[in-house]
């Protein structure tokens, strides 16, 4: 197998499967859906248009949205049309979560979000071709719009009693919180969007995470109803843990796309982690690596747990996808260079910085003794331990031991830091004052 450190998968379809369809149905992206069968064939098919929205409701997208990113891509390899929609205005109201009212952002919050999301849509889609990507925004057809209009046009094909049973205003139902009358509206607007897009582009397939089935299920019901014809919705799973802990967030902190929320190097760490339980299924739905090629890595991992070959394989694929080869193979050095497996004083300046800004940190200034900085990174608990580790000869700073109790911090590093070492895993960051 090549060294997972210089190589990564091209955007491709695996060519062993006969359709998309089934390849979708293997790497576990079909949850629920509106007929199998009939898009079995659909999708065997002529091309066809279909899409995905993305509400700006936080400026990042995150890693539950990058499963709907490489879904609309790996249609797209299959010679079909996507449309990445930008929600201008489902934004400014939200879909209901299923404990607690939305706080409303501002138009202009909004407006901006809606920018950062549609670059980042970009990323992952082509828009060469005969099957080029085009990205809308559902504030276009929504802003002309008339309160009556709204309510004559697409509000009396929509009965009460069937939105009530949608799962996710069911749960506000029976919260504490309820459900305003904003909110409950919410799959009327999604459901629109449908119908434009049918309208004005032909499409007729929507995907998008299975706990917005009611949402999509009403956009198809809507079609139906107003144009006569039948058109189609996947819903991809919910990832979830083996452990029963949640997925996408290290530390309680969600896993962004956009790098200044969180950077490559504790993307990279965070896949890193992944536990064996999970991680084949990590990479049938992450990755562009062919089935047999995960098939090779579901053997390592049986064979040779603590190698983290497949880990490590996960990690350097989807960093590599969401913020470049150059970025990807930057976070690996650091990471090995950290553990002592590479030359500090060669890294990156900005990838060592955000690498030590996710290890425990201090503030430093030149001159500065390794004994203060081992007692303000928290690698002990006093002066007296920090002067007793060192004579133990425990403490290295940027991979040289420590010998005398009045060493100071070079602070020699690329971009003015230096990283401080007690025993063989327990690192800490020195940035500069």
């Amino acid at each position: 197998m090549s060294n997972p450190s210089l190589t990564t998968a091209a955007p491709a379809n695996d060519p062993t499967f006969e359709n998309v369809w089934d390849e979708l149905v293997w790497r576990g992206l079909v949850h629920v859906s509106t007929d199998p069968e009939a898009l079995r064939a659909l999708l065997a098919g002529p091309a066809i248009t279909y899409y995905c929205g993305f509400d700006p409701t936080a400026p990042s997208l995150h890693l539950g949205n990058l499963v709907q990113l490489l879904t609309l891509r790996r249609i797209q390899l299959a010679g079909h049309k996507p449309l990445g929609l930008v929600g201008g205005s489902t934004g400014l109201i939200g879909d209901p979560r299923p404990t607690a009212e939305r706080t409303l952002n501002t138009r202009e919050t909004v407006g901006e979000w809606v920018d950062r999301l549609r670059a980042q849509v970009e990323r992952y889609l082509s828009f060469e071709g005969d099957n080029a990507a085009r990205i809308v925004n559902n504030l276009d057809w929504t802003a002309p719009l008339s309160a009556i209009d709204f309510l004559r046009e697409i509000g009396k094909h929509f009965r009460v009693g069937t939105m009530l049973k949608k799962d996710a205003v069911a749960a506000r139902l029976n919260s504490d919180a309820g459900i305003s009358y904003t909110e409950f509206s919410y799959q009327i607007l999604q459901a629109l969007d449908y119908l434009e897009l049918n309208r004005q582009y032909g499409c007729v397939l929507q995907t998008g995470g299975s706990d917005q089935w009611g949402n999509l299920t009403s956009g198809t019901d809507l079609i139906h109803r107003v144009e006569g014809v039948s058109v189609h919705a996947i819903g991809t799973p919910l990832i979830t843990n083996s452990d029963g802990t949640k997925f996408g967030k290290s530390e309680g902190n969600a896993i962004w796309l956009d790098p200044e929320m969180c950077s490559p190097y504790r993307m990279y760490q965070f896949w890193l982690g992944t536990a064996d339980a999970d991680v084949v299924d990590r990479l049938k739905v992450f990755t562009f690596l062919s089935r047999a090629e995960i098939e090779e890595y579901a053997a390592l991992v049986e064979a040779e747990p603590f190698r983290r070959a497949a880990q490590k394989r996960l990690a350097l694929e989807v960093v590599a996808t969401v913020h470049g080869a150059e970025a990807a193979a930057a976070v690996i050095a650091a990471s090995e260079a950290l553990f002592g497996q590479g030359d500090l004083s060669a890294l990156d300046a900005a990838t060592l910085r955000t690498a030590l800004e996710e290890l425990p940190n201090a503030p430093v200034a030149a001159g500065s003794t390794v004994v203060d900085a081992l007692v303000g990174t928290g690698l002990v608990s006093s002066v007296s331990e920090a002067r007793r580790a060192i004579a133990q000869g425990g403490v290295s700073v940027d991979g040289v031991r420590v010998e005398a109790d009045d060493a100071t911090v070079p602070l020699g590093l690329p971009g003015g830091v230096s990283v401080l070492r007690r025993g063989k895993k327990t690192l800490a960051g020195l940035l500069p004052a």
